[in-house]
């Protein structure tokens, strides 16, 4: 079970700083391929835009177990072992959340290479999840998925690995 927001790092770090300053998040993202070649995306609680399976690092978490874990809050799937293959800072890229807290987002993007267990398409960070083609993806896909398959594609390629 997810933490709540008050009892997360970043929460508390939150509540400290109050609600004006921009704070660094440091997170990890993950891509899910089933054996069709599908993508696994979830759809956000807070905004319903349709993500990869992510979120922040706890304190005392490394971003491998932040990558694994967040996997299975959002999707009820378990990684068994994953790949980095991009850093992202989106340090020029900044704007509130849906409520209205701003963040410096430094991201570890993972492929997973293996994982087990059933879909999940309702948590608590998500109301829904499913696979989807690349070419079909559901309206309000955030760009980062696409980002994200460009530069896994490029890693898979020539090991390519994508800094920002």
């Amino acid at each position: 079970m997810a933490l709540s927001w008050e009892e997360s790092y970043l929460g508390a770090l939150r509540s400290l700083a109050g609600d004006d300053r921009v704070l660094i998040a440091v997170s990890a993202h993950s891509i899910l391929r089933d054996g069709d070649g599908r993508i696994l995306l979830i759809q956000r609680s807070d905004d319903h835009t349709w993500a990869l399976p992510g979120g922040t690092m706890e304190l005392g978490e490394t971003l491998r177990e932040c990558a694994i874990r967040e996997v299975h809050e959002e999707a009820g799937l378990t990684a068994h072992a994953v790949t980095p293959f991009g850093i992202y800072t989106q340090a020029h890229d900044l704007s509130p959340n849906p409520y209205g807290h701003t963040y410096q987002p430094i991201a570890l993007m993972c492929r997973v290479d293996n994982w087990s267990g059933v879909l999940n398409r309702f948590t608590d960070e998500s109301v829904d999840a499913g696979w989807f083609s690349p070419a079909a993806f559901p309206p309000r896909t955030g760009r980062l998925v696409r980002r994200a398959l460009d530069d896994l594609t490029a890693y898979e390629k020539d090991g390519t690995f994508a800094l920002d």
